[in-house]
């Protein structure tokens, strides 16, 4: 078994431009998949008052956008290892469209969840495929950063959905539309884009004996330690971090509104602001994410994390305390969060089987995200101080988990990322 530090300790490689267009075109299934929950979350007062939604009915429409990422993570992993990357890479984004286009025309909440159903699943079957190309693509020494570019993309769907819920903020269902139908636009021509990306199993010189082989390995043979330790790690990890996230992502201008307050414009303002730090600093992850400070700053910040969420839960949620929370807690996150995740998983996880087992921890924490949020609005309104700790709770336990990925798996994966699968790079387009 071969050991390597943390992260390399050479000089950088400079990345080829075609390989950042992978990237991209790749970290927009990230992107959509935080621009759809987001979209929900800033729109879910809206709806609640144009379709008379009761607390479960809320619950059950931010439940069912989480549940279905789950299990679309699940088979579109499974799938992509199975039968190519490429066919699943360009045929979810535009399944993805077909849901946007129903939850923007929904003329009642029954449509608004078939459309959040179909967007789900086809959001959930991107992230494992994209960021297996991703992978894939990518050369040993540069691969963090172009995995971690994908969280960039994230970061930014967020922004743009955060900032357009606060211009429109006045405008009711006409600009709950808008912000929807922004998602059909960014689908469409993400996926004429991917359409036009050359893919390794396009190339005339692969051999009909290379064609013919099976894709990916039995299902069977998932399950053992060099696959089975790293899908546990990273899943206790994502999974515990990810209940916060999430729930914010979620739940925070709800939470703005009917605990701390604030009207609707004030609530999307107040994450607005604060939102070009997690951008900014995503970027300088980045940078960083192929060398020793990767996992250095994971130490200082999820400390930074915890004490954020420690602030909000002493507080209950008051304004004051909020505005704290948030400033740390944009602070921190790109350093201690999905961005370490995605890294974390591409270098330890075995590469022909990265579809399958990104997969499943997205989907088991997905599907753990599903049932809180299906129970978070009747919690927020029963005690918003205990739904605050129980997440503090287990943001700390996703430093603990981060500790040991660092120290046993990063230290001690086989040598899973000496080289790009073969016939899996991407060719210069």
């Amino acid at each position: 078994m071969i050991r390597f530090s943390p992260a390399p300790e050479h000089a950088e490689q400079p990345i080829p431009k075609h390989l950042w267009k992978v990237a991209a075109l790749s970290g927009m299934a990230s992107y959509l998949d935080a621009a759809l929950i987001v979209s929900i979350a800033v729109n879910l007062a809206i709806y609640r008052d144009s379709y008379d939604m009761g607390v479960w009915m809320a619950g059950a429409i931010s439940a069912i956008v989480t549940g279905c990422i789950a299990v679309g993570s699940l088979v579109g992993g499974r799938l992509a290892d199975m039968f190519g990357r490429r066919r699943v890479y360009n045929l979810d984004i535009l399944c993805y469209a077909i849901g946007a286009i129903v939850i923007t025309l929904a003329p009642n909440d029954i449509v608004l969840f078939v459309g959040v159903l179909i967007a789900g699943l086809a959001a959930g079957a991107d992230l494992p495929t994209s960021l297996a190309v991703v992978s894939d693509a990518a050369p040993p020494e540069g691969r963090a950063r172009l995995v971690s570019f994908t969280q960039v993309m994230w970061v930014l769907g967020i922004v743009v959905v955060i900032f357009l819920g606060y211009v429109l903020s006045d405008t009711g269902m006409t600009g709950a539309r808008f912000i929807t139908g922004h998602l059909v636009v960014a689908a469409l021509v993400t996926w004429q884009l991917r359409a036009r990306l050359e893919l390794p199993d396009e190339q005339p010189e692969s051999t009909a004996e290379e064609n013919a082989a099976p894709r990916g390995i039995e299902l069977k043979n998932v399950w053992n330690r060099a696959a089975l330790l790293p899908m546990a790690a990273t899943f206790v990890y994502y999974v515990t971090w990810g209940i916060g996230a999430n729930t914010f992502g979620q739940f925070g201008t709800y939470l703005l509104v009917t605990v701390s307050g604030a009207s609707q414009s004030l609530a999307t303002g107040i994450n607005l602001a604060f939102l070009p730090i997690a951008l900014v600093l995503t970027f300088v992850f980045v940078r960083l994410a192929d060398t020793p400070w990767r996992d250095r700053l994971f130490y200082v910040f999820t400390v930074v994390q915890v004490v954020a969420f420690c602030i909000a839960s002493v507080t209950a949620g008051a304004l004051a305390g909020m505005l704290v929370f948030f400033v740390l807690y944009q602070i921190s996150n790109p350093f201690a969060g999905e961005a370490s995740y995605k890294v974390w998983s591409q270098l330890t996880l075995p590469p022909d089987t990265r579809g399958t087992t990104q997969g499943l921890t997205y989907a088991l924490s997905r599907g753990v995200f599903a049932g809180v949020a299906f129970v978070t609005p009747a919690l927020m309104d029963y005690s918003a101080s205990l739904l605050l700790w129980l997440i503090t709770l287990c943001m700390a336990a996703s430093g603990v988990a981060g500790v040991y990925v660092i120290h046993v798996l990063i230290r001690r994966s086989p040598e899973t990322t000496t080289a790009p699968v073969k016939g899996l790079g991407v060719a210069r387009t």
